[in-house]
């Protein structure tokens, strides 16, 4: 028999039934719920003089179930190391194999990035060991966070309240908005005024524009606005220039992190809550990634799918690049794991994320939209100024079929702003002047 342990039971749920599927009944799942050890609760338990070595301690809410792993373990021939696959998943499987008194000859490391058979198969047949410099990376951080919490939060409880908890990250991000908002208070305003026309065409069509310059001075915008109001208006240069909109990489932790906040007001907590429910019902790939790569399967899975609707002159392949330095490539992008599922179980909230998260997906490997740009310029006679109005015609929806990024929900308006019908030299009449 081999034991697997995995972080959550949910997770532990669906690789017992991926298992059972495959007839691997010498298997036995069971889930550690995170983490078995930490560093004791009331006291520093780091030792500076020794190279900052944490002192740590089986939890008392993990003590019975650290008991039967570790009885489960030692009835085991194998003993495979399933946590999550960034640096505190590292850590879990370090703090059980060390808590479990696993020997090494007879424990494995696995990771997969997404639940599904498949993955986790594969995860099965090419086991490697614990990463000990991603277990240090995640001590450093644990050491660091409890040097800054016993060193701050005193301060804190004397001056704010008592019971708040300085943090490593936290208490640098309030530095840097304290900065920000005293750069804000510091700022002297400056005024500046524009001149918005709304001209009348031959047609009765209206044009609204903008003039091309901005006044520091309400003497000067007044001055220019009676020069205008006995002046003549004709249409001067039409420029049209083609241009192209690209879609955005499928999501990083804090891209969909952003873009679920924007498109359905979802928190952080929550957006994360949702993914994590998503990841471990085998729906999306590991939600925790600064990657925006996409395995050559996926790029496969996608490619069909797009071929299939909206269709073949849809799809373009795309690789993009990482801009963060140090993000872990070998990672992958958040994505469905199976792109042709429209719908998933779970409550409405997931499902909203899912499709974002597939809509997003889909997107990226889609043409460019094509758009065609009008600039209308109206000189003011004598001046160096004129009114200018400017729209957008979609004349290839490309990605933007699937999904729109940042700007609400999607439509199906061909438009951005859609100019009337205008010819050089026409003559305007000027209805109005703000």
């Amino acid at each position: 028999m081999n034991l697997v342990i995995v972080e959550s039971p949910k997770k532990a749920e669906l690789i017992s039934g991926f298992l059972k599927k495959h007839q691997l009944n010498d298997y036995k799942v069971m889930a550690s719920a995170g983490h078995v050890r930490d560093l004791k609760q009331h006291s520093f338990s780091v030792n500076v003089e020794d190279h900052f070595r944490p002192e740590y301690v089986i939890t008392e809410d993990k003590k019975s179930l650290v008991r039967e792993l570790k009885a489960a373990a030692k009835k085991a021939d194998l003993v495979y190391l399933a946590s999550d696959e960034d640096r505190e998943g590292e850590a879990i499987a370090w703090h059980l194999s060390e808590a479990l008194e696993l020997k090494p000859e007879k424990t494995r490391r696995i990771v997969f990035h997404e639940i599904t058979a498949e993955a986790f198969l594969h995860a099965l047949e090419h086991p490697r060991e614990v990463n000990m410099n991603l277990v240090d990376a995640q001590q450093a951080r644990r050491v660091l966070d409890r040097i800054v919490g016993f060193e701050l939060s005193p301060v804190l409880w004397k001056r704010i309240r008592p019971s708040l908890s300085a943090g490593r990250v936290q208490s640098v991000a309030v530095r840097l908005i304290v900065d920000r908002e005293r750069e804000i208070t510091a700022f002297v305003p400056q005024s500046s005024y524009r001149l918005q026309a709304t001209f009348v065409l031959p047609s009765g069509e209206r044009l609204l524009t903008e003039l091309n310059h901005r006044f520091a001075t309400e003497a000067e915008a007044e001055a220019l606005m009676t020069r205008c109001a006995t002046a003549d208006f004709s249409i001067g240069a039409i420029t049209r220039r083609a241009a192209r909109r690209s879609p955005a990489a499928p999501f990083t932790t804090s891209t969909l992190q952003q873009e679920a906040a924007h498109k359905l007001g979802y928190s952080v907590s929550q957006t994360m809550r949702l993914a994590q429910s998503l990841y471990e019902s085998g729906h999306i790939t590991y939600m925790r990634t600064d990657s925006v790569n996409l395995s050559s399967q996926a790029l496969g899975a996608i490619a069909r799918q797009i071929e299939k609707h909206p269709g073949k002159e849809y799809h373009q392949p795309r690789r993009f690049q990482t801009k963060s330095k140090g993000a872990q490539e070998a990672h992958e992008a958040i994505r469905p794991t199976y792109i042709d599922r429209e719908r998933v179980g779970g409550t409405p909230q997931e499902q909203r994320l899912y499709d974002l998260i597939r809509k997003r997906t889909l997107a990226s490997q889609m043409a460019d939209a094509e758009i065609e740009r009008t600039t209308v310029s109206i000189p003011v006679a004598g001046t160096d100024y004129a009114f200018t109005a400017q729209g957008e015609v979609i004349t290839f929806r490309g990605f933007l079929d699937v999904y729109m990024e940042s700007t609400g929900e999607e439509g199906n308006a061909e438009v951005t702003k859609l100019l009337p019908a205008v010819k050089e030299r026409e003559a305007l009449s000027l209805e109005a002047l703000t």
